[in-house]
């Protein structure tokens, strides 16, 4: 396949999404007295409850917080395709961490595929229009209070996407010598990762296979399991995300690392101001100049 795949790997916490930076005031202090600090502590304190009560309510996590997988689709062995239509998920007697036990395996999986089939539904197909407003207006008083971080990251994801988000159409299309896929490495739960992809807007652009968490496997594990998953002899990787981390495990990977810095200097590594072009910039150092590159200087 002479198609080349660029796998953007992205942080989610002070890189797509802030949170607790506002929760904790470090955002709105480092602006030196110009940001409100306890208005940015309130906003990140509402999206936290949020959060949280979405994830208990709706997808399961009071019942399977103990039970972090990497991603949704780590249990999907022990699912045995049951019609969950009337399944009575409050008395199936699921035991949270009792990972010894196939049955339960089993019931974690049928929660798993549930949860998926919520995120591809997506918020609208759970919550009415007035709750859905309500985070709507909580988004755009983040966005306004952050300068547009959020929808200036999401511009950025949606153009890497290059209007796909699954993985299958990147191997049949002939459509275009380069295609994007986005995926997110979160040092957070996976649960609530998929439940901040919702509220920020993210889960049209990325896809719940898409999504990992690094809570119980570290960083490297799941640039690892991104890698054996995308690996190809035309498969170019870049890292983007504000930690230590991260930085570790693409190094150790030999990808490219783009450090973003939420802090109020820094104009190319933070949102807005991030590009594509950065990220290519990146990639072409490391993986050289891509062919389309050199077509056009030859024009």
């Amino acid at each position: 396949m002479d198609q080349k795949i660029n796998v953007f790997v992205w942080d989610m916490d002070e890189t797509l999404v802030l949170l607790k930076s506002l929760i904790t005031g470090t955002y709105a202090k480092a602006f030196n007295g110009s940001k409100d600090v306890q208005k940015g502590i309130e906003i990140g304190k509402t999206w936290e409850n949020q959060i949280l009560r979405i994830c208990d309510d709706h997808f399961f996590y009071e019942q399977i917080e103990s039970c972090n997988k990497p991603y949704v689709d780590a249990m999907r062995e022990y699912d045995d395709g049951l019609d969950l239509t009337d399944y009575d998920f409050a008395n199936d007697g699921f035991v949270g961490a009792s990972f010894d036990d196939d049955d339960n395996k089993r019931k974690l999986a049928y929660r798993h595929r549930l949860i998926a089939h919520k995120y591809k539904k997506g918020l609208r197909s759970v919550f009415g229009e007035k709750m859905i407003k309500s985070w709507d207006n909580l988004y755009e008083v983040t966005d306004d209070f952050t300068d547009k971080w959020l929808s200036s990251a999401r511009t950025c994801v949606a153009e890497c996407a290059s209007g796909t988000k699954d993985v299958t159409p990147l191997v049949d299309s002939t459509s275009s010598r380069t295609q994007n896929v986005n995926v997110i490495v979160t040092s957070g739960s996976l649960i609530p990762s998929l439940v901040k992809c919702l509220l920020f807007r993210l889960d049209d652009l990325i896809s719940y296979e898409n999504v990992y968490s690094s809570w119980e496997v570290g960083k490297y594990q799941c640039f690892s399991l991104i890698k054996e998953r995308f690996n190809g002899p035309n498969v170019q990787f870049c890292a983007i995300g504000d930690g230590w981390e991260e930085c570790e495990a693409a190094e150790n990977m030999q990808w490219p690392f783009v450090q973003i810095d939420p802090g109020p200097v820094s104009t190319s590594h933070r949102f807005p101001g991030l590009t594509v072009e950065t990220l290519g910039h990146y990639i072409g150092v490391v993986y050289g100049e891509s062919d389309d590159d050199d077509d056009d200087d030859d024009e």
